[in-house]
């Protein structure tokens, strides 16, 4: 609740009510030396007006500044019934039960989500959502360990987002899993065949296939799966959920499909916000659906031929068997999901589509106005989505700083993740930018890379 009703006088009934002297004496069974000392720096209590003014002023410092970062959390406009409806008490203070009848409407919801992933990404079954996409890549990586039995590590591209891979290495490194990351071509982006051929090893269980990849880049999905699926390995999918809009479903990708689909769900309908939370969702073939950690919810009847729903698969060793379980994952991100839901119904098909086309051909209108700008120019020669690489002649971190101060967000620096691209930052336009947006970027990069000695753009010596 935004504000604590109870008085002086109120809690000093309560008090005497259980039969104490003081809030502290609530807690006599902590030791003392376990205790913390008294918060020095806070400051005195001020009044819910002053309270409110100094949030205003730090705000307001924060600024506002137009964002061309992309990398993972985009931009995307959330037309305000989704929160609107999310945020009521139905649905806000509810999580999945564990007594399933306890909540039908949460459980309907959920259904409806898996339903719509399960549509959106190809695949027969859908679970209710993890903890963020980083942490559902794990997840898929440990799914295809057990479900191939035999293999011991995965193929994890570098073009797989660094921080999905941080992440998976710190999950699984004391799990006996190896992380074999192929090279990918520094010319066009994108993991070429026989990158992928001379990193294999007998003891390798699933590739991971990233969607658009982390520069951007479209990879040829149908001859990676094939070729996975060609020396017995599972295929793991990691995707951008509003690129399924226009791009082929990853049950679709070559002959057979991806095994596992993963990614995270922040494009529908959640805002940016410092970092998350965020969600992460996972769906796969109905083979491998009883490795899948999470929820899964099922429709059913009652006896009395009414609809129902309820905790259909939810392996309980989780709860009791602790590192012996198939996963304990038992988080998921079920307010964020709600979002997710209403977003998705309230476009549909149709709408997720024209966000995914408007995102795209805004990236291209902004990629159009900057290759004219001296001193920059594209790294990549293959089809992109919703973001991509350009290689500027002066250092990025420089750059970035002084459009900042413009009030741009001009991008990602790439230079500690990817060295050997040079000055490369990624850039990102979603459906929130206009043609004069654009344009202000084009013209304050222009002036700032004009006052620099125009060098060919940096890079590293291949």
């Amino acid at each position: 609740m935004p504000f604590i009703p109870h008085t002086d006088a109120d809690i000093r009934a309560m008090l005497e009510a259980i039969g104490i002297q003081d809030i502290d004496d609530l807690f006599d069974e902590i030791p003392a030396a376990l205790r913390g000392a008294k918060l020095m720096a806070v400051p005195e209590a001020i009044t819910e007006m002053e309270v409110a003014r100094l949030m205003q002023e730090r705000a307001e410092a924060d600024g506002r500044y137009l964002c061309f970062i992309g990398a993972g959390a985009y931009e995307h406009h959330i037309p305000a019934a989704v929160w609107q409806i999310t945020t009521r008490g139905e649905f806000y203070s509810a999580y999945t039960p564990y007594q399933a009848e306890a909540s039908q409407g949460t459980l309907q919801l959920l259904y409806e989500y898996q339903t719509m992933m399960a549509g959106l990404t190809g695949m027969d079954v859908s679970n209710a959502s993890l903890y963020d996409g980083a942490s559902a890549l794990a997840e898929a990586v440990l799914m295809a360990i057990r479900s191939h039995k035999k293999g011991r590590s995965v193929l994890m591209p570098k073009t797989v987002h660094p921080v999905y891979r941080k992440v998976v290495e710190a999950i699984v490194c004391n799990q006996q899993v190896g992380l074999i990351e192929p090279a990918y071509d520094v010319r066009s982006g994108n993991n070429p065949l026989d990158a992928l051929e001379a990193s294999y090893r007998e003891d390798c269980a699933a590739l991971v296939i990233p969607q658009p990849n982390f520069f951007g880049v479209l990879e040829d999905v149908d001859a990676m799966t094939d070729w996975a699926h060609g020396h017995g390995l599972l295929v793991i999918a990691c995707v951008n959920p509003i690129s399924l809009a226009m791009l082929k479903a990853p049950g679709e990708w070559g002959n057979s499909g991806a095994d596992i689909v993963v990614g995270e769900g922040q494009p529908l309908g959640v805002p940016l916000s410092s970092g998350g939370p965020y969600f992460g969702f996972m769906a796969c073939k109905q083979d491998y659906v009883r490795q899948m950690p999470g929820r899964i919810i099922g429709r059913t009847v009652d006896r009395d031929g009414r609809p129902g729903f309820t905790l259909t698969l939810q392996a309980r060793e989780q709860h009791i068997r602790r590192s012996k379980a198939t996963s304990n994952i038992c988080t998921n991100q079920g307010l964020l999901v709600t979002a997710a839901t209403i977003y998705m119904s309230l476009l549909g098909p149709e709408g997720l589509e024209r966000v995914a086309a408007q995102s795209h051909s805004n990236t291209l209108a902004l990629l159009e106005r900057l290759k004219d700008v001296a001193g920059v120019e594209p790294v990549f020669d293959r089809p992109v989505f919703h973001e991509a690489v350009l290689r500027l002649n002066s250092p990025v971190a420089d750059v970035l700083r002084a459009m900042e101060a413009q009030g741009i967000l001009a991008g990602l620096a790439l230079t500690d993740d990817y060295p050997e691209l040079g000055q490369c930052l990624l850039v990102c336009a979603t459906e929130t930018k206009t043609l004069a947006d654009m344009d202000r970027y084009a013209e304050h990069l222009r002036r700032i890379l004009s006052k620099r000695r125009l060098d060919p753009p940096c890079a590293q010596k291949m």
